[in-house]
């Protein structure tokens, strides 16, 4: 797998295709047959170089995976690390350090910081705010101005295929768990279980989700309780899950309609 690395590129990379998109190294050798292009024919099928936009601000030290697309105005802090086809929205911001997968969409004004940590598949909605501070101050108790080590980060990590609704706020230190769904303007200020549903500030839980994002209905085709036990379905897909306190699991038995 090939990856952009803008330390191997001083400065801004200079070659741009017609879409103000800057490729990453060696883009302008690359030699395609009119037949190895998209239905759209923007695009060899062959070219695995991510796309950065010519506004966008990449610092030294950052790695961007194979066919991942960042969008005008985004600023990517040096040492973050981005997988392959990932997509990272306008005015977005990824701090120092910060880790992302394969497959995530970043939408537009996401503010991910230092500390942060997401895996494979996971949306995060526009204007979402992941925090990495619990106790922030712009001075210390002595009034100095408030220096690195005047601080501890705390970590937060979103887990395989969960999504982050526009406008959300998890606060520093809570994990997301796999394929749960954050509701939009939700605040997290605990942990969020696989699967779980919360909405509200302070987020609640209000149901389950199936890993294809639709509620899980019990029995009855009622959508399940928030503390409800036993088994439930999608009514979409037709998978089933097995419920327990605070644990939503697949079952064994998977049904398709």
């Amino acid at each position: 797998m090939t990856f952009f690395s803008c330390s191997a590129v001083p400065g801004r990379t200079a070659s741009c295709h017609r879409e103000s998109f800057a490729r990453g190294p060696c883009y302008r050798d690359r030699r395609s047959r009119p037949d190895e292009r998209d239905l759209k024919g923007q695009r060899p099928l062959t070219d695995q170089t991510p796309r950065v936009h010519a506004t966008a601000d990449i610092e030294a030290g950052v790695t961007i995976g194979p066919r991942t697309t960042v969008w005008n105005r985004a600023q990517v802090r040096t040492g973050a690390r981005i997988g392959a086809d990932c997509i990272v929205g306008r005015d977005a911001y990824i701090d120092i350090g910060v880790v992302i997968g394969d497959r995530v969409k970043i939408q537009n004004a996401a503010l991910i910081y230092q500390g942060v940590t997401i895996d494979d598949g996971v949306f995060v909605g526009p204007n979402v705010i992941l925090t990495n501070d619990r106790f922030p101050r712009a001075i210390t108790a002595n009034g100095d101005l408030a220096r690195a080590d005047d601080w501890v980060v705390s970590t937060t990590r979103l887990r395989t295929g969960a999504s982050i609704g526009a406008g959300a706020v998890v606060v520093a230190g809570n994990d997301i768990g796999r394929f749960a769904t954050v509701g939009a303007g939700a605040v997290v200020t605990r942990d969020v279980p696989d699967h779980a549903l919360v909405a509200g500030n302070p987020a609640r839980r209000l149901g389950w989700v199936c890993a294809c994002g639709q509620r899980l209905l019990d029995r009855a085709g009622l959508p399940v309780a928030s503390h409800a036990s036993g088994l439930a379905s999608c009514a979409v897909c037709g998978s089933r899950y097995e419920i327990e306190g605070d644990r939503c699991t697949t079952s064994p038995t998977v049904s398709q309609r």
